[in-house]
């Protein structure tokens, strides 16, 4: 029989999580727990990665300083002054249970540079093919605002998706989610199982510590990450790290009740009809039995991630500018065509050529009796459903009436002042128009990256809620 499946989790813990807010001690009993729970999943032959936070906190305690500072210059030099304690804290404590572990440090430049990003992929697979537990970190010494990830909840989730993780979690103050703050109403009830992200109806006005930068809204941000490139993303309280073991081990168990299982053809006679209501029965009592997992909110993943380049792009890439295209050029980008000239309406932005770019598909309403002389007059495209612009833009008034969408990312083959000329126009047109042709292409198809949509699923508050559908965690059936 086979054994459950070798996972590889992701485990982020926040500056709150390492250091006390007002002395600036390392809490020791957390980390010391923290490194119990890694070795206890190493042991049952999990990969284990640490998103760790907690340089600077760790720093102002050294340096007998009483509040954060503000200025760039010294926050760095407390990163590099805290950063060497952490991970001497870090290795101490896990070498008294003899696992090995490494330190990576990335910025954002580090992510965004392809092959960069290759190679830090690379080297986290072999450190964990190895059995070492990386210990990441982003290197606020070097880093700069533009080059900032913005908090490590972020840089939790562009980890477990460069390392394709089955689980983040993300470590906070709270046990899970509540629809309402549980500090002001006591009849908040946790929010334990999120199906749409999009849809949530929690209260996460919790901010960050005095010390850290994150707070419940970045988690939400990281939970939408992450689940895109397929990983099951778990809030739950950061001075209980056993939690972790207990809840990997609660939907390994929940999963091979469910794999186990027969029943998945349609029934055709009475004693099949009996058979699979004697297994659904025999299930619904196995998951019954086990002990409940501690609180947690659990966000699923999308039944089709996004694959890793894919991800990249969209995610990995600060974006230097915005190409305004048309609804037909959308249409063909979601039949996996390149985008070709004649379907940009315009260009936003000063990038050169490989940088990357917003996509937004302008949509108009249907033309008036004024208009239809007009058909290819770039004020106007096809209205349809809406998401926000980041960020908002001045072309807000150039497309007045217009709805705009942000629907993807691209690579260009081609820069700004250049595909400003060529827009609106026939490939066959480039090379009259430039004096040169590089690609009849814009972007090609494996330099553009799509948002992927979730279809709209209720949110379950509650676990006995999924009791009909077969066990809160009916969606562990697969492989």
């Amino acid at each position: 029989m086979k054994g459950p499946k070798q996972l590889t989790v992701v485990i982020k813990l926040g500056t709150s999580s390492i250091v006390d807010e007002k002395t600036h001690e390392p809490l020791l009993s957390i980390l010391s727990l923290i490194a119990e729970t890694a070795v206890k999943l190493r042991k049952d032959g999990h990969k284990v990665v640490i998103v760790s936070s907690g340089a600077i906190g760790i720093a102002l305690r050294r340096m007998d300083l009483h509040k954060r500072p503000k200025h760039l210059s010294k926050l760095q030099a407390l990163a590099a002054i805290g950063q060497c304690h952490l991970m001497s804290l870090y290795d101490s404590l896990f070498a008294q249970l003899r696992q090995p572990i490494s330190q990576i440090l990335l910025t954002r430049n580090d992510i965004a540079d392809r092959s960069r990003y290759l190679n830090a992929q690379n080297t986290m697979a072999e450190l964990l093919e190895m059995g070492v537990i990386p210990i990441v970190n982003e290197n606020d010494t070097l880093a700069v605002a533009e080059i900032k990830f913005g908090d490590n909840d972020t840089l939790s989730a562009i980890t477990a998706a460069m390392v394709h993780a089955d689980f983040l979690f993300l470590m906070t103050d709270v046990d899970c989610l509540y629809d309402k703050n549980p500090r002001t109403h006591s009849d908040a009830q946790p929010i334990e199982v999120i199906t749409d992200i999009g849809g949530i109806q929690a209260d996460v006005s919790s901010a960050g510590s005095s010390l850290g930068t994150g707070g419940m809204g970045t988690k939400i941000v990281a939970a939408r990450l992450a689940t895109s490139a397929g990983v099951t993303t778990v809030i739950t309280r950061s001075s209980a790290p056993g939690n972790i073991h207990k809840i990997v081990k609660y939907l390994q168990s929940v999963k091979a009740i469910n794999n186990g299982s027969t029943g998945t053809s349609t029934p055709t006679t009475p004693a099949e009809d009996s058979a699979g209501a004697d297994a659904l029965a025999s299930r619904l009592a196995a998951l019954d039995m086990l002990e409940k997992p501690p609180l947690h909110t659990r966000f699923l993943p999308l039944s089709t991630p996004m694959r890793d380049r894919y991800f990249w792009l969209l995610h990995g890439i600060p974006p230097h500018g915005t190409l305004y295209i048309d609804v037909g050029a959308h249409a063909a980008l979601s039949e996996k065509a390149g985008l070709l000239p004649v379907g940009v309406l315009d260009v936003e932005g000063n990038f050169a050529q490989q940088e990357a770019v917003r996509l937004v598909v302008v949509n108009r309403p249907p033309p008036s009796e004024t208009d239809k002389d007009h058909k290819n007059h770039q004020d106007h495209a096809v209205s349809c459903a809406t998401l926000p612009l980041t960020p908002a833009s001045v072309a807000a008034a150039k497309w007045e009436g217009c709805t705009l969408m942000e629907v993807g990312r691209a690579l260009v083959n081609y820069a700004a002042p250049e595909i400003a000329r060529i827009k609106g126009r026939r490939s066959s047109k480039i090379g009259e128009l430039l004096g040169y042709a590089d690609s009849e292409y814009v972007a090609h198809r494996e330099n553009i990256g799509l948002f992927v949509g979730r279809e709209s699923q209720p949110v379950s508050p509650v676990l006995a809620a999924a009791a009909n559908s077969g066990g809160v965690a009916g969606y562990e059936m697969g492989n």
